[in-house]
């Protein structure tokens, strides 16, 4: 309740500021630090609500090619994992707290401790559910893995002297590596694996107190344009229950059906304009994919309706709104404008060569019939009032009116509208149940998110920015070589770190060396915003292509064959973009953009 609460009042306060900017030419100074608690509330005990929910992302390319009894001793060894972060988080956080109380915000000259104070509720929180999980659900098999896992961290801490010099210089950074890729492998969910990761790094160190910790979550969800995450995700979901979707879907059906691959054509198209209308990728998935399903299945099959899909969500990654977009912007200085604006053609590239390729692949009996001109008017007629959506939220942005969490809140404005008192599908219990939803997927993003922020201090502080140049420059300073190389770590990063958190983690690091090396920054983020998306719906282990394969109610291996060659087309469209920056810098520069 209180995660829902913090989400609907801070639309509310942020809707009011846009009120009381326009129409009195005033605005509240205090919204900021109201924002930072929202977003703390959101993010920890959201982040303990989803993981009640089993919401929270973990790989799964390892547990399921294990025995049943396996795959029920790595889950039962993640729920310990949880319990254990979580009770050293909390004990580190209840230090930070103390030792900030004193401190107060500029405009409210409130404790600054009260934002960081969900933090350890949340963990409390995550501590009883983890419990809770290993005696519901793993019974005696929780009490052997448990007592394994204590044998062994006390069998580590006691030999720390002998094993920690054997392994060097690095001895830390690569202890908390490896421990992070078992953990990973293991079907640990990511926001613990990468905190697991940072607090062996601290032990074995010794380079901080284990309180940088708790500190480096609170900061790394601080950033007022985060609450753009949330709205977004909310309008999204609105417009996929509230009859939104469903009139563009139907747009585009009547528009390009009768091509050929005509449905898989309908797919890549509703895909690139529903994405304009949420920043989240499985929320379009859903919206597209459950008006699709029964159609796609039966003309296309299950599997095929999956792969495009997934490879649909890739190309939707730099259409403004984008989640990731907003995670880049906020902890590095690339434009947020600027990439919004220049995300749309490169999208439109990735389109047209999945387009292209259903065309080239598919036969004349998979057209569609085409649509009559009194057809595609009515569809038309029903489109514009969603087109609106899209098209309001980049006037905002070009004309400055409003800040991007401002322009999402009035996105969900927009929509709640739209749907509720125009087509009259959205109902007050269907509103709170979408709020609900909201909130747990905002707690997942966030939660991951700060916990990123911590794993991508500790990279910093083991020098790993200063490797990456040294390793850059042995062999070559070359721009192109470095341009591969991005694209490569981050789809494989993006495999293992459920895609956004490889952003976080990786962007603050190669964005520099980009600059250094020539490369325009907003160019090559919109590049690894792609590539970070290619990971996310890599077969087999990207958690989003489990999200497209569940809709669509497929088996994976199957799908997963499918993927294949559409694989092949996004990963040659990335390298287009990748390789004709002025793609991506046309639409920056005309508008006034630079970067």
């Amino acid at each position: 309740m209180a995660v829902v609460v913090a989400l609907l009042v801070e639309l509310g306060l942020v809707i009011a500021n846009v009120a009381d900017r326009l129409f009195f030419a005033h605005s509240f100074l205090w919204t900021d630090e109201a924002a930072r608690l929202a977003l703390s509330i959101l993010a920890f005990i959201g982040g303990a609500v989803a993981y009640r929910r089993r919401d929270h992302a973990f790989v799964r390319v390892v547990l399921s090619r294990l025995p049943q009894r396996g795959e029920r001793g790595c889950l039962a060894l993640a729920d310990v994992v949880v319990l254990f972060v979580s009770a050293i988080t909390f004990v580190t956080s209840l230090e930070f707290i103390a030792s900030s109380w004193d401190e107060l915000t500029p405009i409210l000259q409130l404790p600054a401790a009260l934002i960081a104070l969900p933090l350890p509720i949340g963990l409390v929180l995550l501590m009883i559910y983890a419990a809770v999980n290993l005696k519901r659900d793993h019974g005696r098999m929780a009490i052997g893995v448990g007592l394994g896992f204590a044998l062994v961290i006390c069998v580590a801490a006691l030999t720390r002297d002998i094993w920690l010099p054997l392994l060097g210089d690095d001895a830390a950074i690569i202890a908390a590596l490896s421990l992070f890729f078992v953990a990973i492998l293991a079907g640990v969910p990511v926001g613990f694996v990468l905190l697991l990761a940072t607090a062996t790094y601290l032990w074995g160190t010794g380079a901080a107190s284990l309180v940088v910790l708790p500190q480096t979550m609170v900061n790394g969800t601080g950033n007022f344009i985060l609450l753009a995450v949330p709205f977004f995700i909310l309008a999204g979901l609105v417009m996929e229950r509230g009859g939104i979707s469903v009139r563009l879907v139907q747009f585009i059906h009547a528009l390009v059906g009768h091509m050929r691959g005509g449905l898989l054509q309908v797919t890549v198209g509703s895909m690139y304009l529903v994405s304009g209308l949420s920043g989240s990728k499985p929320a379009d998935v859903a919206a597209v994919g459950t008006v699709m399903r029964d159609e796609l299945t039966e003309r296309h099959g299950a599997a095929e309706g999956a792969a495009v899909l997934a490879a649909s969500a890739v190309m939707g990654e730099t259409v403004p709104p984008s989640i990731a977009m907003l995670i880049v912007g906020s902890i590095t200085n690339v434009s947020l404008g600027a990439m919004f604006i220049g995300g749309i053609i490169p999208a439109a590239v990735m389109a047209v060569c999945l387009m292209v390729m259903i065309y080239v692949r598919a036969g004349s009996a998979s057209r569609l019939p085409r649509a009559d001109v009194r057809t595609i008017a009515r569809a038309g007629v029903g489109a514009i009032l969603p087109l609106l959506m899209p098209g309001l939220l980049m006037a905002g942005i070009l004309f400055g009116i409003a800040t991007p969490t401002e322009i999402a809140a009035l996105a969900v404005v927009y929509g709640i509208l739209l749907s509720a008192l125009v087509y009259r599908e959205l109902t007050l219990q269907s509103f709170m149940r979408i709020v609900i939803d909201t909130a747990a997927l905002t707690g997942v993003l966030l939660f991951i998110f700060a916990a990123a922020s911590s794993f991508s201090w500790t990279l910093t502080v083991a020098l790993l920015p200063q490797r990456l140049v040294a390793l850059l420059q042995s062999v070559g300073d070359s721009a192109t070589i470095f341009m591969v190389c991005s694209i490569v770590l981050l789809i494989l990063v993006g495999v293992l770190l459920e895609g956004l958190p490889s952003l976080n983690v990786l962007a603050p690091l190669l964005l520099p060396i980009a600059g250094k090396l020539g490369l325009s920054e907003l160019h090559y983020a919109l590049v690894l915003i792609i590539a970070m998306g290619i990971g996310g719906f890599m077969p087999f282990a990207g958690v989003g292509f489990y999200v497209c394969c569940a809709v669509m109610r497929c088996n994976i291996e199957t799908a997963s064959r499918a993927m294949l060659p559409y694989l092949v087309v996004l990963i040659g469209g990335l390298l287009i973009v990748a390789f004709f920056p002025w793609l991506t810098l046309f639409l920056p520069h005309y508008f006034g953009f630079r970067g």
